[in-house]
C-alpha cells in the first residue's frame, strides 16, 4: 500500500518524526509499503519546501506560509493537505490530534462527510493533549488550549482506526467511545544496535574508568526538582566517589537549580553536566553510565506517556532504577530487567540505587537482561507487522 504519514512538526530540532515515525516508516517499507511522511516544518523553516530521504522513506516538507500562527495554520494544514493527496495515499496516518496536522486531518474529514472519495485516516496518539494533559505543561493562549481539546476529541472519534503508545492512552481512548477493535497498542519501540562507547566519555568528561556513574537523561519537567536533589544528596552521601551525570536539557533552569542545590549540598564536585547532546553521540554518553535512575511523577501526562528515553537507556544496556508509573511498567520487568520504585517513596529509589552502584555483578546482570527484554518485546520490526495487520483489518483488506 501506499501510505502518508503527518508529521506534527519538521524533523527537526524535535525527536517524534525521528523517534517514532521513521523507524516506523523504515519497517513499513521492508513490508512492502512505500511511506511518505508530509511535514509542517515550522520547527526547522530552513527546510520549507524541500523534501529529503532519512532511512529510505521520503520526507515532503510543505512550504510555510504567513509568519502568524492563526493566518498560518489554515494555509500550512491546506498545503499538508494537497501534498499528502497528491501521493495518492491508500491510508493517511496522522501523528498526534492537534496543530497543523490535526486540520489537514479534519479537512480530511470533512470531504468524507461531503461524500468525497478522499483516503481512510488513521490516528497516532503518543500523549494526552487535553484536560490535566500536555496543554497544561505549554504556554498556550486559553483559545489554543481549547481548540487543542477539541482536535483531540474530535479527531479521535472519527478516524478508522487509532495506535496509541501506552496503556494509559488506550483506557482514556476507550472512555471516549472508541471499540477496542479500532485501537491497536504501538508503544515506541527499539531497533538492535551495537553499544555506545562510555570509555570515550568518560575520559572526554574527566571521569575516571573506574568511578561509579549515576546517570541521568532527561527533560527534568517529569519529576519534581526537590526529589532529584534528594536522590542525588543522598547517594552522594552513601557512595564513596560517585559521579552524577546529567544529559539533557531542561525547559525552566532547572539546571540552576540543580547546580544550586549541588553547592548547598556539598555534591557540586561529583555532577557533570553534558547538557543536550548530538542524537548520534546519546548511546555514547548512556553507556557512560553504571546506573541510571528515572525519576517519574504519578501524574496523568506521565500516566499516559510513552517514554522514549527510558527506551534508549535499556538499549545502552545500562540498569535501571525508574519509578513505577505508567508505560515504565510495561518496559520493565520488576526485578529480573531493572527496579521500579514506589513514586512517592524518594529514599526507596535512593536505596536501590546505592545497591547497584555498589554491585558491578548485579549491574550488569540487570543491565544485559534489560536490554534483552526490550529488544524482544519492544522492536520496531514486530510493530510494523502488527500495524501492517491492523491496517488490514481496519480496511478490510483480505491477504492473498
Amino acid at each position: 500500500m501506499k501510505i502518508v504519514f503527518l508529521a506534527p512538526f519538521g524533523i527537526r530540532p524535535k525527536g517524534t518524526v525521528i523517534a517514532r515515525m521513521i523507524p516506523l516508516a523504515a519497517e513499513l517499507q521492508t513490508l512492502g509499503h512505500e511511506v511518505v511522511i508530509v511535514a509542517p516544518p515550522y520547527t526547522n523553516p530552513e527546510d520549507s519546501g524541500k523534501t529529503e530521504v532519512v532511512r529510505g522513506v521520503r520526507l515532503v516538507n510543505v512550504e510555510l506560509g504567513p509568519k502568524h500562527k492563526a493566518l498560518a495554520a489554515p494555509f500550512l494544514a491546506w498545503r499538508m493537505l494537497r501534498a499528502a493527496l497528491k501521493e495518492k495515499p491508500d491510508l493517511v496516518h496522522l501523528f498526534k490530534p492537534k496543530g497543523y496536522g490535526g486540520i489537514t486531518a479534519m479537512f480530511l474529514i470533512s470531504l468524507q462527510r461531503l461524500g468525497i472519495r478522499t483516503p481512510p485516516l488513521f490516528l497516532d496518539t503518543d500523549d494526552w493533549e487535553g484536560e490535566g494533559g500536555m496543554n497544561e505543561l505549554h504556554d498556550y493562549s486559553s483559545v489554543e488550549k481549547r481548540f487543542y481539546r477539541f482536535q483531540e476529541q474530535w479527531i479521535t472519534r472519527r478516524a478508522l482506526g487509532v495506535t496509541l503508545a501506552s496503556r494509559g492512552l488506550e483506557h482514556l481512548v476507550r472512555q471516549m467511545g472508541v471499540r477496542q477493535e479500532d485501537l491497536l497498542y504501538l508503544p515506541n519501540c527499539v531497533t538492535a544496535a551495537p553499544a555506545g562507547d562510555g570509555k570515550a566519555v568518560r575520559a572526554r568528561l574527566g571521569i575516571a574508568a573506574d568511578a561509579p556513574v549515576l546517570l541521568l537523561y532527561t527533560r527534568f519537567f517529569e519529576f519534581s526538582q526537590e526529589k532529584l536533589h534528594f536522590i542525588f544528596a543522598e547517594i552522594h552521601r552513601r557512595v564513596a566517589g560517585v559521579r552524577f551525570l546529567v544529559v539533557g536539557k531542561g525547559g525552566y533552569g532547572e539546571e540552576d537549580l540543580l547546580l544550586q542545590a549541588a553547592r548547598e549540598s556539598g555534591f557540586d564536585d561529583a555532577l557533570v553536566m553534558a547538557g543536550w547532546v548530538a542524537p548520534e553521540t546519546i548511546p555514547d554518553y548512556l553507556a557512560a553510565g553504571d546506573v541510571a535512575v528515572y525519576p517519574f511523577a504519578d501524574t496523568l501526562v506521565n500516566r499516559t506517556k510513552c517514554p522514549a528515553k527510558l527506551t534508549e537507556i535499556l538499549l545502552a544496556g545500562t540498569a535501571v532504577v525508574a519509578d513505577r508509573v505508567g508505560q515504565l511498567a510495561e518496559y520493565i520487568d520488576d526485578g529480573r530487567s531493572g527496579v521500579l520504585c514506589d513514586p512517592d517513596d524518594w529514599r526507596e529509589m535512593v536505596d536501590r540505587a546505592v545497591d547497584l552502584l555498589n554491585s558491578g555483578v548485579r549491574q550488569r546482570e540487570l543491565g544485559e537482561a534489560g536490554r534483552v527484554h526490550l529488544v524482544t518485546r519492544f522492536n520496531w520490526r514486530d510493530a510494523a507487522q502488527s500495524l501492517h495487520l491492523f491496517y488490514q483489518r481496519a480496511m478490510r483488506i483480505i491477504p492473498h
